[in-house]
């Protein structure tokens, strides 16, 4: 059969089983449970991907550049450290060069000018530590997952659609087995029947496979997680260190 004439019968199958005319092969129910929690695993893996990448840049403008390297010069951010590949300038970076500007401006000297200064150097030093963070949490936690939605969930998806090409080639031999009304047409029948079931059954232990593997890779997303925890945790404990030391300073 060619692939006109099957997808010709496919989309008449469909069409008939939507206004009831035809009768449709379930899925086994274990099958179909994976299906069911596989989807579920890809909707809540894509929620947290996605606003995991706001929580590491918030402009939507920006997310959609891709992360790519911003001139600094263009910033007036002076001698903020060189980026690496993929590194954005911090929002903290850019407040505490300009801090640190406008206190020389002011007067080194002055207590404000003086004040400028120290809080500039610590807002630079908190951008920087926020881009360590973002760096060392994209590739240990953001960067596996989207990895895990963009290929496994893509080649399920796939296999998926070929399982219902393969459901619907059934149920179209199983009616043209019923419309069969003479031994040879229902011998021929039968034996498609037969080939297009052994077909339908292996699509479904190949998909059943790929969702099982797909399900287990959570226990290495417990690991990313994890990994993710311990960037947090570091940065927040720098910043929170930083500014202990900043408050120390300015109030002495």
């Amino acid at each position: 059969m060619d692939r006109l004439t099957a997808g010709f019968n496919r989309a008449v199958q469909m069409t008939e089983e939507k206004l009831g005319d035809a009768e449709k092969t379930p899925y086994d129910s274990d099958l179909q449970d994976l299906m069911d929690r596989g989807e579920k695993v890809r909707e809540w893996t894509k929620k947290i991907a996605d606003n995991t990448e706001v929580l590491f840049q918030p402009n939507p403008n920006s997310r959609m550049e891709d992360f790519v390297s911003v001139h600094l010069e263009k910033m007036n951010v002076g001698d903020v450290k060189a980026l690496k590949p993929g590194e954005r300038v911090t929002t903290q970076e850019v407040l505490g060069q300009q801090m640190m500007g406008a206190g020389y401006v002011f007067g080194a000297q002055t207590p404000y000018g003086h004040a400028l200064i120290k809080m500039g150097e610590s807002e630079r030093m908190l951008g920087e530590a926020e881009r360590v963070f973002i760096t060392n949490a994209s590739s240990t936690f953001l960067k596996p997952i989207q990895q895990y939605l963009n290929e496994d969930f893509k080649i399920i998806a796939k296999e998926k659609k070929t399982l219902e090409d393969k459901r619907l080639d059934l149920d179209v031999a199983k009616t043209k087995r019923k419309k069969a009304t003479k031994p040879q047409q229902a011998e021929a029948a039968e034996a498609e029947v037969k080939f297009a079931q052994t077909n339908f059954d292996e699509q479904g232990d190949r998909t059943r496979s790929l969702l099982e593997d797909a399900i287990a890779a959570q226990t290495k997303h417990h690991d990313c997680l994890k990994e993710f925890l311990g960037a947090q945790l570091q940065y927040y404990t720098h910043c929170a260190d930083a500014m202990k030391k900043l408050s120390q300073e300015l109030s002495g």
